[in-house]
């Protein structure tokens, strides 16, 4: 699933995330939902699948949503809430400017509120969303631990010093990739980071860098004079199942950063605002 918006994830993620700290302040399970709203794990698996059936892009705009999450102030769908008058949104930081996704989310919310009311947290639906998305076009799957709750503030001012902006540097890039990129990344012109299979999730990313076609400045990197990163590169283009092994370590691990469990935070009824 190598679309625009995927970005350098998976890298990221299989060969970063291990580093990050995960703090948690209770114990998650699979189950977690299994008696309170038995139906959860359906109804947001079916949310992801209608949508990316709609759309194909959305899969990989799903996992970037909560990575943009996780990686700001941790797990707690932070990223979900709209400005107020007490709250700043983390929407309109400028790396956040791009990543979209939150009507999927807001109409598998609708559906659980319907089908279970103030149970299932957004930051969870977040995080089973992910992961559907991934085996949706084709990834690994994975067990998610469930029982996460939502912030009641949102981070903006920790998003630009968290997240890394989408500015486009293609100095590297082929001259007809140059042609629908602008540098400034600002008009809304896409284009995937794997041209041969933008909408399958799969390591023909890692080949593109092999060959010396990643779409970004940032991507080329990871295939450079870097040895280690180099290796992790041919491992990946040569062993797809490490690549898929790594990165579910790497979204289990991410999926754990800083959570608020137990009596921390809240399940909001609606993901856009705080009860």
């Amino acid at each position: 699933m190598a679309s625009n918006k995927i970005l350098c994830l998976s890298l990221l993620l299989a060969a970063a995330a291990a580093t990050l700290a995960a703090a948690t302040g209770g114990k998650l399970s699979p189950a977690y939902y299994s008696t309170t709203c038995p139906k959860a794990l359906a109804i947001v698996q079916a949310g992801v699948v209608a949508a990316i059936q709609k759309e194909t892009r959305i899969g990989a705009s799903l996992l970037r949503l909560h990575f943009h999450d996780c990686f700001v102030n941790g797990c707690e769908a932070s990223i979900l809430l709209d400005e107020t008058a007490s709250i700043a949104t983390e929407k309109t930081a400028v790396p956040n400017q791009s990543v979209r996704g939150y009507d999927v989310i807001d109409d598998i919310k609708a559906e659980l509120e319907e089908a279970c009311p103030g149970v299932v947290s957004c930051a969870d639906i977040l995080t089973l969303a992910a992961r559907d998305s991934v085996v949706y076009l084709g990834g690994p799957s994975w067990e998610v631990d469930l029982g996460r709750k939502d912030s009641l503030t949102a981070g903006r001012a920790a998003v630009n010093t968290s997240i890394p902006p989408p500015t486009f540097n293609l100095t590297a890039l082929a001259e007809s990739l140059q042609q629908i990129c602008p540098r400034s990344g600002s008009d809304g012109v896409l284009a995937p980071l794997d041209l041969k299979t933008p909408t399958h999730f799969d390591n023909c990313y890692y080949r593109n860098l092999l060959r010396k076609q990643g779409l970004l400045h940032s991507d080329q990197e990871l295939f450079s004079g870097n040895s280690e990163a180099n290796s992790i590169v041919r491992t990946y283009v040569n062993q797809p199942s490490v690549f898929f092994k790594d990165f579910v370590q790497g979204m289990i691990k991410m999926g754990n950063i800083k959570l608020l469990t137990g009596s921390q935070g809240e399940v909001r009824t609606d993901c856009r605002k705080v009860n």
